[in-house]
């Protein structure tokens, strides 16, 4: 018996199978967990397998960058724009954002005004997705109303995957001024806020405040308004069932940990960075700066939050001397 002979339109076939398949499939990178996908009308979204977690926004037209929203483990945002009942005249409450009421007598905080300037955003540096982090390194301008350049600003905004839905948006800054030394003014407004959701807050919600020093609520005796602490946490429902909250995390080189904590019953809270007086930033001299917000499920127990600012607490600044790829 003869030995039977393929048939040529089946060899035929196992070519085109092998061809088909592209060489860059076998050398292909693997997709990272964290990304920083752009979007349209100069928006970045932080996303974690697909899903946004928060939103990082630039536009020329802003008075300043900000995140919106941060998205908790539930898929709800935790954060808000505006007050609930002055969405106009409290309209520089921009969700989780940078400002200063005071820099060389120009207010950076308010939306309008005699005296307003803005933060313009200039260029992103860099783009970065990873398994761990997905970051946004931008340049901005602090301006004055007639266009002057009193800051030179470079931030990293970053966020990073933590179990079970939840995650941590950390701040890097580097302030530098222009042309002469620039001096934040003593104030409580400012440099790092966020705004909680309304039904988070207090007098809307069913929210509560806490912190480090074991300080509960706004006023009082015990109440967590101008306090000192290495963080205040802000807690309360996102939905009938769900309870969800954000830790704001004063990092230990920050010139005046533990922070002054500027902390509302209505639903805000912020990092008072001159809250005890004035800081002069010398040309060649620059101030960093680095934050933290802690998003996550439930009202975690002092204890717990304590544990994750002291992870926070060992990790470096980031270094803006490094040049990058």
């Amino acid at each position: 018996m003869q030995p039977r002979t393929a048939h040529p339109l089946f060899l035929l076939g196992i070519l085109l199978s092998f061809a088909s398949t592209p060489a860059s499939a076998q050398t292909a990178k693997p997709i990272p967990l964290l990304q920083a996908v752009p979007q349209p009308h100069d928006q970045i979204s932080f996303q974690r397998d697909g899903l946004e977690i928060a939103r990082y926004h630039f536009a020329p037209t802003l008075q300043r960058p900000f995140v919106f929203p941060l998205i908790g483990p539930s898929g709800r945002p935790v954060t808000r724009m505006g007050h609930p009942h002055d969405p106009v005249g409290h309209s520089h409450h921009n969700s989780c954002w940078i400002s200063h009421n005071d820099v060389n007598g120009v207010s950076f905080w308010a939306d309008r005004g005699t005296n307003t300037g803005r933060i313009l955003h200039q260029r992103i540096e860099r783009l970065e997705d990873s398994d761990d982090t997905a970051a946004v390194l931008a340049l901005n301008h602090w301006v004055d109303k007639n266009g002057k350049v009193l800051l030179i600003e470079r931030r990293r905004t970053a966020v990073q995957p933590l179990p079970g839905g939840e995650s941590l948006l950390t701040i890097d800054l580097q302030l530098e001024p222009r042309e002469k030394e620039a001096t934040l003014g003593k104030t409580p407004f400012g440099i790092f806020a966020v705004r909680v959701t309304k039904t988070m807050g207090i007098h809307d919600g069913g929210g509560s405040i806490r912190n480090s020093a074991g300080n509960v609520d706004e006023q009082g005796e015990n109440g967590c308004f101008w306090k000192a602490a290495k963080w205040c946490d802000y807690s309360g429902p996102v939905t009938a069932k769900a309870t969800e909250g954000v830790t704001l995390l004063d990092h230990p080189t920050n010139p005046n940990h533990p922070s002054v904590f500027h902390v509302r019953a209505d639903g805000w809270m912020g990092s008072s960075l001159t809250f005890d007086g004035p800081r002069v930033i010398a040309i060649g001299k620059p101030l960093q700066l680095r934050y933290g917000v802690y998003i996550h499920a439930g009202k975690p127990s002092l204890a717990a939050l304590e544990q994750r600012w002291e992870t926070f607490a060992k990790t470096a600044p980031f270094d803006f001397t490094v040049k990058r790829k």
